[in-house]
């Protein structure tokens, strides 16, 4: 059974189940296709069944999951169109979220992004992608909150966990990490000279590396697909 630790202010069961299983679909340790239930899922977080379904509501609203009533819930399966559509979406928010952080580059941000890239440096080095992983998205995060717009990370976060899972795969070694490490160097160094020309044609090149993976990850796994 996991344990479930004290709950922080604010932080409900229901999140604790959700943080869990998200973590364990986008990193692929519950492939897609693996069915569950609410009473197993209950059981192992010494859990009512309420909380769970709240999770698993959650996770469908990302696409992660399809929930059916009487039987048992799906890990959803990779989707080509649904991979396609949230990149366009999430392109477009980003562009617009560092054409704002452009404009008005606080150097606040700097001691706190300086921070992330350090840490991405060392586990590239340890060669630990579970953590760049982890650090991509705080990135990520904080360049939303440097231009006064968390609530744009919402969107961005929601459209990224359909493709989440396909990082996980394309970050099988220190090469790939760099490559992303490096844009996201290039992208700090425009936004803080300003030149949103620069930072655009970063983030459109850094949000387009995984068309290759997405095509090849099709070919060799058709069985996570749906389509």
């Amino acid at each position: 059974m996991v344990a479930v630790q004290e709950i922080a202010e604010r932080r409900t069961s229901a999140d604790i189940v959700y943080d869990h299983l998200y973590e364990e679909i986008v990193n692929l340790d519950l492939l897609p296709g693996t069915k569950m239930s609410e009473v197993e899922i209950a059981k192992r977080f010494g859990l009512s069944r309420q909380p769970v379904r709240d999770a698993f509501s959650r996770l469908s609203n990302l696409g992660l999951l399809i929930v059916r009533p009487q039987r048992s819930t799906v890990v959803r399966h990779f989707s080509l169109e649904g991979i396609q559509n949230a990149r366009f979406i999430r392109t477009a928010v980003e562009v617009e979220v560092l054409r704002s952080a452009c404009a008005q580059w606080n150097t606040e941000f700097d001691d706190r992004v300086d921070a992330n890239l350090a840490e991405q440096r060392k586990v590239i080095t340890a060669d630990d992608p579970d953590s760049f992983h982890r650090l991509d998205y705080e990135f990520h995060k904080l360049l939303c909150q440097s231009a006064a717009a968390d609530f744009a990370f919402e969107v961005i976060a929601a459209n990224k966990a359909q493709v989440d899972r396909l990082c996980i795969l394309s970050l099988t070694n220190k090469g790939s990490m760099e490559v992303l490490y490096a844009d996201h160097l290039e992208l700090v160094d425009g936004l803080r000279r300003g030149d949103f020309q620069t930072v655009e044609t970063v983030i459109r090149r850094h949000l387009d590396r995984l068309s290759p993976t997405v095509t090849a990850i099709h070919k060799s796994h058709r069985e996570y697909f749906s389509d």
